[in-house]
């Protein structure tokens, strides 16, 4: 399950996921009834741009849970990075739960670096590096 269709990543997510043979179901914030829906999922994937916003009652028990959201909240008078899920509340629910800042950031950024290098090695005529697969 995707909660977040945007064209970065919720849809991309819900391709790559149908491409591993996943039964994919795609959600956002305004979905009625969205904890229900959520509950049904092995794999939750948080990237609807909303600080927070899903907890526990979203999440099956067991369930792995991928928060894909990073925003910066004010909490007690200072700047603090929290994803669209409620880790803590999550976290009791969920089989396993990416934290945020740390969790899928760091892909991100290496995913990024070899598409970059990729293009580089494509613009100027260079033989692309072997075995970079991120």
């Amino acid at each position: 399950m995707v909660v977040g269709r945007s064209n970065i990543v919720g849809k991309p997510m819900a391709q790559l996921l149908l491409g591993e043979s996943c039964t994919v179901t795609i959600a956002h914030s305004r979905t009625k009834d969205l904890a229900e829906v959520c509950r049904r999922a092995d794999i939750l994937v948080a990237a609807v741009g909303r600080p927070e916003m899903l907890n526990a009652t979203h999440v099956k028990p067991g369930a792995t849970v991928i928060d894909v959201g990073i925003n910066r909240i004010e909490r007690d008078g200072k700047t603090k990075l929290v994803g669209d899920v409620d880790y803590a509340s999550a976290a009791e629910v969920a089989g396993a739960i990416t934290p945020v800042p740390g969790g899928v950031g760091p892909m991100t950024i290496a995913c990024l670096l070899a598409n970059t290098l990729t293009a580089c090695c494509r613009m100027n005529g260079l033989p692309e590096p072997e075995g970079l697969t991120v």
